[in-house]
């Protein structure tokens, strides 16, 4: 008993910190490697969207564990069932604060060096961290964030770290159940 109640304490308040079910997305505009103007959750309501969030380099290689699982079980056509998902994919690299600086260089080398296909999935942000800090619960710069929307831009899920199957399980069940 006296481990277990530290560890419901523990789980709960960083738990606190993520946005909670129902919560709805803020407005957050970007631009596309393809050059298009996108905003969530405006142009993305009518279909779920997975939105993954990061802000730091430190957060870049937590992120990078998403990228191949996400893009073979939402984006990529592999199989009778992998892929076959009718969701939106979206990884928001957000340059906030000095990194504003380097946001035109990296679109650019990006367009140049990167994977076409990949393209529609990658939104870039440059401005402030608010409202998408407090609204979101993105206090630590050292991870990505993940979050699950529904049809209308509100939170189904949301998570943050390195991938793991019990994630992707759990954000699977969702879209299945909607």
């Amino acid at each position: 008993m006296k481990f277990f109640f530290p560890l419901v304490i523990s789980v709960a308040l960083h738990l606190q910190g993520i946005a909670q079910k129902g919560t709805p997305f803020p407005d957050l505009t970007g631009e596309t490697l393809e050059n298009k103007t996108l905003s969530i959750p405006s142009d993305t309501r009518g279909k779920m969207t997975l939105v993954g969030m990061a802000f730091s380099k430190k957060s870049e290689e937590a992120l990078k564990s998403w990228y191949q699982p996400v893009y073979d079980k939402f984006i990529a056509k592999l199989g009778m069932f992998d892929g076959d998902y009718d969701i939106r994919v979206l990884f928001v690299p957000m340059y906030i604060g000095l990194k504003q600086t380097a946001y035109q260089s990296t679109l650019k080398e990006l367009r140049q060096t990167h994977r076409q296909d990949l393209f529609p999935y990658i939104l870039f942000y440059k401005g402030e961290l608010e409202p998408y800090g407090s609204k979101l619960g993105l206090s630590d710069k050292s991870l990505p964030y993940f979050f699950l929307l529904d049809e209308n831009g509100r939170v189904l899920y949301a998570t943050s770290g390195f991938y793991n199957d019990q994630k992707m399980e759990e954000i699977e069940e969702l879209i299945g159940s909607h």
